[in-house]
């Protein structure tokens, strides 16, 4: 084995994300992950402990990557506008750009694969989606906290609940994509929750 195993490891990784997307923890065997990378179980065992190590690595790896692209977008609508308002609707809108650009139904959320066999992680592992989801929570909230103070919402607004809202529409949408086979319907839900914002603030 390589002293830089870097590459072998992102590979388990990358094959093992996809393979439970598509047919779910359980069924996602090592052998069956370890033929689909092309490697030996020596190689597996070289990088991870035993599945419920990959596991945690993978979904650790998932959130960051999940809270870096979402600070990343946060920093360009800040960059585009002074308003806290088109701020707000111009980071949902770059989600939506995101999710305009596949030509196939998004793979999903391995958060929501995860939760669906909740039983097979331990509290540890299960502690890093809690974590995502609140960050997620406080830190558009506070996004739309700012544009509550300055911009009178034409019905009453809690800010953590209109956070949810997007989660909750983005991962539902995920099932309903997957499931009809139309890939731009998670870019079109996007739209509508950012139009809806648009005209929750919108003044008379």
């Amino acid at each position: 084995m390589p002293r830089d195993g870097t590459i072998t490891r992102d590979k388990i990784l990358d094959t093992a994300e996809a393979l439970i997307l598509d047919q779910g923890y359980s069924a996602t065997s090592i052998d069956k992950l370890i033929a689909a990378v092309g490697v030996t179980k020596g190689a597996f065992f070289y990088h991870f402990e035993n599945k419920a190590a990959l596991a945690h690595t993978l979904v650790e790896r998932y959130a960051q990557a999940d809270l870096t692209l979402r600070d990343g977008f946060r920093a360009r609508a800040e960059k585009l506008a002074r308003d806290p308002l088109q701020q707000l609707l111009i980071f949902i809108g770059l989600y939506e750009e995101l999710m305009e650009g596949f030509d196939e139904p998004f793979p999903g959320c391995l958060f929501a694969s995860y939760l669906y066999e909740a039983n097979l992680f331990d509290d540890r592992t299960m502690q890093i989606i809690d974590d995502a989801y609140r960050d997620w929570r406080v830190t558009l909230g506070a996004m739309i906290d700012t544009v509550v103070e300055t911009h009178t919402p034409n019905l009453p607004v809690n800010p953590d609940d209109l956070a949810d809202m997007f989660t909750a529409t983005i991962e539902g949408a995920f099932i309903m994509s997957k499931t009809l086979k139309e890939p731009k319907l998670v870019a079109a839900q996007i739209a509508l929750y950012r139009d809806f914002v648009e005209l929750l603030f919108k003044a008379d």
